[in-house]
């Protein structure tokens, strides 16, 4: 059975030598629902992560487990699965053993190792050396030991790097049938493309700043933009601000924000308005990722960040 059990970070702040990686970062990931952790790399995604399950000490704030530090929960590997890198397997050992060995320090059973194994599509590589496996074969493996504990919560750095189309599709898959399970997951990624499909919900941080924490419906609906036109500017322009829109006057006829190109159509049909020009021009989210994560200050402290996250 799945306990709820929200990932809360809170005015968190980390301060590297003179270099402040985490500016009082707060956001929450919810039971239920697959939260993506987006930023460019170096924006202090994997700190953040790294003081969430305890192997880094936050300067300031709070990083809890269902309101409990890590290293206070009685039952971590049961509590929280998490995989921060796919290059901390030894080369010569198989994936299997590697699994049985945290299996046997946290007093899971052997059974358990080859259900994760085949959950993971790894059944058949299991014995086979690490050493020998891909980029995207190691991420399942990591995947795997995250959910060796059947844990409450997974925590997942990248999970999606190195993975082949099938394996994208694979792991969403994946990630959506655990939180429909009642599951926390909490994935980042520095490419909100690779996650777009994934996420429920979704933060943005550049430089250690919070720029956005809010359902990816939210940061989608934000890239409307439609332009019109009709012989009778001025009463469309009143038509469609009354409908609630962001009325702007273009090079070539008016900019629409708020409203996308259907409910533009609507408005000026029920005004009794002939239109001489209605397309869709809104921006890609893509786009509006990389306008929220644009690197707008002098880079020093994010390049020694980069070394830091």
């Amino acid at each position: 059975m799945v306990t709820p059990t929200p990932l809360t970070i809170d005015s968190l702040t980390k301060v590297y030598g003179d270099v402040t990686a985490l500016r009082d970062v707060s956001f929450q990931a919810s039971p239920g629902r697959v939260t993506g952790f987006l930023g460019p790399n170096g924006a202090g995604k994997t700190s953040t992560l790294r003081i969430l399950l305890g192997l880094n000490r936050a300067t300031a704030g709070s990083a809890l487990v269902d309101g409990q530090r890590y290293r206070d929960l009685d039952a971590p590997f049961h509590r929280v699965g998490s995989s921060l890198s796919a290059d901390v397997f030894h080369p010569g050992r198989s994936g299997r053993n590697h699994l049985l060995t945290l299996a046997i320090s946290a007093g899971i059973s052997r059974a358990r190792v080859d259900t994760v194994l085949d959950m993971v599509g790894l059944s058949e590589a299991g014995r086979r050396a690490v050493g020998g496996y891909s980029l995207g074969m190691r991420q399942r493996l990591g995947l795997a030991s995250a959910l060796l504990g059947n844990p409450d919560a997974l925590v997942l750095d990248e999970p999606i790097n190195g993975l082949d189309p099938d394996g994208i599709r694979w792991m969403r898959s994946l990630l959506r049938s655990l939180a429909a399970e009642g599951r926390t997951v909490l994935l980042s990624s520095h490419v909100l493309s690779e996650v777009q499909q994934t996420v429920d919900d979704v933060v943005v941080i550049r430089h250690g700043r919070v720029v956005f924490d809010g359902p990816l419906a939210t940061l989608e609906s934000g890239t409307s933009r439609v332009r019109v036109d009709a012989s009778d500017r001025a009463a469309l322009t009143d038509a469609l601000t009354r409908a609630g829109a962001t009325v702007e006057l273009g090079s070539a006829g008016l900019v629409v924000l708020g409203l996308d190109v259907v409910r533009t159509g609507e408005v000026a049909r029920d005004a009794g308005l002939a239109l001489t020009h209605l397309s869709d021009e809104s921006d890609g989210l893509e786009s509006v990722f990389l306008s929220l994560t644009a690197d707008e200050a002098p880079p020093a402290p994010a390049a020694a960040e980069g070394s830091a996250a």
